[in-house]
This record gives structure tokens, C-alpha cells and sequence, in this order.
């Protein structure tokens, strides 16, 4: 068959690049076609754009780039006219992403959204584009498959594939004196710092991250460097201060070994969790007063930003959102998941729960099951 998929980001192209390995594993005639990135390729098939090439980030970086963005919406729609494929699969992404799911469902195919968007956090009117343009939706959170067939669309839970990246990592039965050799980091215990992968995240929350180290001078603070960065870009941040390092590549090996972790709200701390690494959630975001006003009372539809507390629907770690959060707040909290050893081990016993909520690996395999499986059952009733 012919697959047409579209990620945006590097988590999509991950995720993506395992989704893509299984379907070949069943479909031996499997064609790829994508926007993506390097993992995709690495799978096989024809890449049409990078994502490092189609991603912008924040509002004014959109508008700035308003014809290229146009530009690249009708690329994509003659693209998918002429490749005719069996099925657009579209991972995240979704202000690019719904509308070629408009597009292709109106012009006749079959559309799956696998890691479908957040609707139920904010901007719900989205959950009747999706149940009138997607056939089916692959949720990847064990709460989503009750909300989106509350809407009415047909909707498989396959488990997250978060636990399939952490469980198929590299280096995973590294021991921590290996990691910290083959990194060059030194002896002292590590707290990683997970900024985010957006320029305007790390300008915001990196300062203040690093701000901590001053009072943690027996630790050494590594920085997770995102996909889409360079050294140069966290350079100035930590210019002049001591015992700061940068890894790329290597987030899930220093999550990992690291005694706590400052971490942005989204995937990573989900990821932290499942990787055993003590955390704090903090963000940030511009308005102050009004953005607090906004996102709670129109925007976020939810009580927690973080996907750990959200999945097991209570406060498992310490959320420092907008007006909760400060320098003072950031290092109370820090300072209890250093050294409080009751607070560490309960935070760690709730981790334990999180695993069995998330199920075991394997979601790419399943995910990949379930749509070969919806895709011939069509094909026998044309």
C-alpha cells in the first residue's frame, strides 16, 4: 500500500519513523511518502520537506512567514493529488495537519491522526474538524479514547509511544559511570534541564533554570539539547557559569541517570517520569496577568498542564505554571526532590503506578496492526 505521512516536528519524526518500521514489517509492498525528518528517512520511501524547513514557531514567526506557509499547504495538497496514496496518516502538528485533513477527506481519502491534538486541553471546536474529516483516530493517552468517543469519533487506544522510545532507547543498559565517561561529565550528581525545543521556551524558562545553580553547588547541571538547536544557540546562557554542560542526543540516557530534573510541560515530562527522574514542571509563557486570565478561564480545559498529572488524573509532580511559579518556587521545590527522601520516594512509587496505567511496550506494533488491519478490511469491500 501507499502511505502518505505527515509529522512536523521531531517528536512526529520519531514517532513516525517507528510507526513506519512495523508497517513494513506487515505490509511487505509498503510505499512511503512523507514531510518529516532524518528518522523517516532513515525507513525508506520519498521525503518531500523537512520539518526543519516548515516549522514555525509562535505566533509571529507564522505571520512573518504567511506566504511560505500558504506556500507549503498547496505543495503539500497537489502533492498528495499526485502520489494517490492508500492513506495520509498525520502525526501532531496540528495547524498544518487538520487542514490537509480537510483536504483529503474532501478530495476521497482515507485519513488517520495518529497522536491526535490535545483538543481536550484547549480550543475543543477542533474535535468536530477531526470527527468530520479523520476515519479514525490512534490516541497515544489512556484518558483520550473516552473523550474523543464522547464526540463520537472512532478512536483506538494503542498504548503511548512514549513508552516504546523509552523503552527502545539507546545505551539503555549503559550504568551511569559508563554515561558520565562517554559524555566527559564529572563525578558530581546530575540534574538535567529540559528547556523545551521552542526558541521562545528556552529564552523564557533556560535563564531561570540556571538560575538554581548557584544553590545546588554540588551538582552538576546538564542541559538536554533540542533536536533543532545548535551549541551556539544555549552559549549565551551559560557563559560564565560553572559546571554547566550541553548534550544532544543523549535526553533519554541523561534523564536517566540524573538525580532530579527542571523540566517544560509537554512529552518530556512524561518522559522524565518513565525514566525515573525526580521533577519539577515549569512554564512560563508572555501577558503575565492576562495570559493567567485567558488560559484558565478560556483556553485550558484541564486541571494540569503536565501529562504525568494528567494521565493519573492527581498532582504527582510539582507543577510551577504562570503565577505559581518564581525563582523562590522553583527552588523550594528543587530542593525537596534533591534531598527530601520521603518526598523523592513517593513521587517515585507514583511513577511506579504511571507505568502500569501506560502499559507495556509495543504501541508502534499495534498502532501499525490496527490500521493494516482497517485498510484491507476497506480494500475487500470496494
Amino acid at each position: 500500500m501507499q502511505y502518505y505521512i505527515i509529522a512536523g516536528e521531531a517528536s512526529g519524526d520519531l514517532h513516525a519513523s517507528n510507526l513506519m518500521r512495523e508497517l513494513k514489517k506487515i505490509d511487505s509492498d509498503a510505499q512511503f511518502r512523507f514531510w518529516g525528518g532524518d528518522l523517516m528517512a532513515a525507513e525508506g520511501g520519498d521525503m518531500v520537506s523537512h520539518y526543519h524547513d516548515t516549522a514555525y514557531m509562535g505566533v509571529a514567526e507564522v505571520v512573518k512567514n504567511l506566504p511560505s506557509v500558504f506556500k507549503n499547504f498547496r505543495r503539500c495538497e497537489q502533492d498528495i493529488v499526485d502520489y494517490n496514496p492508500d492513506v495520509v496518516i498525520l502525526v501532531d502538528y496540528p495547524g498544518f495537519n487538520l487542514r490537509m485533513a480537510k483536504f483529503a477527506s474532501k478530495n476521497g481519502f482515507k485519513v488517520y491522526y495518529y497522536i491526535a491534538p490535545k483538543v481536550w486541553a484547549w480550543n475543543r471546536k477542533r474535535v468536530h474538524k477531526i470527527r468530520k474529516y479523520v476515519d479514525k483516530v490512534f490516541t497515544i493517552l489512556p484518558f483520550e479514547k473516552q473523550f474523543y468517543a464522547k464526540y463520537n469519533v472512532p478512536v483506538e487506544y494503542s498504548g503511548s509511544p512514549v513508552v516504546d522510545a523509552v523503552h527502545n532507547r539507546k545505551n539503555k543498559e549503559e550504568s551511569r559511570n559508563q554515561f558520565i565517561t562517554r559524555c566527559g561529565l564529572s563525578n558530581k550528581p546530575l540534574i538535567a534541564l529540559l528547556a523545551g525545543s521552542r526558541k521562545e521556551e528556552v529564552q523564557r524558562m533556560l535563564p531561570e533554570m540556571i538560575s538554581m545553580k548557584e544553590h545546588f553547588p554540588d551538582y552538576q547541571f546538564v542541559i538536554a539539547g533540542a533536536p533543532s538547536f545548535k551549541y551556539e544557540d544555549y552559549e549565551p546562557f551559560i557563559e560564565g557559569v560553572a559546571d554547566v554542560e550541553v548534550l544532544f542526543d543523549e535526553t533519554y540516557s541523561l534523564l536517566d541517570h540524573s538525580h532530579a530534573s527542571m523540566v517544560t510541560s509537554g512529552t518530556a515530562t512524561l518522559e522524565a517520569a518513565l525514566l525515573k527522574s525526580p521533577q519539577v514542571v515549569c512554564y512560563t509563557m508572555w501577558g503575565g496577568w492576562f495570559t493567567d486570565f485567558v488560559s484558565k478561564k478560556i483556553i485550558i480545559k484541564v486541571p494540569y498542564i503536565s501529562l504525568v498529572n494528567l494521565i493519573m488524573n492527581r498532582e504527582v509532580v510539582k507543577e510551577l505554571f504562570q503565577k505559581k511559579f518564581s525563582r523562590e518556587a522553583l527552588l523550594s521545590e528543587l530542593k525537596k526532590i534533591c534531598y527530601d527522601k520521603g518526598y523523592r520516594q513517593k513521587m517515585l512509587r507514583d511513577y511506579e503506578e504511571l507505568d502500569l496505567v501506560m502499559g507495556k511496550a509495543g504501541t508502534s506494533s499495534i498502532t501499525a496492526r490496527l490500521m493494516w488491519d482497517d485498510l484491507s478490511k476497506n480494500k475487500e469491500n470496494r
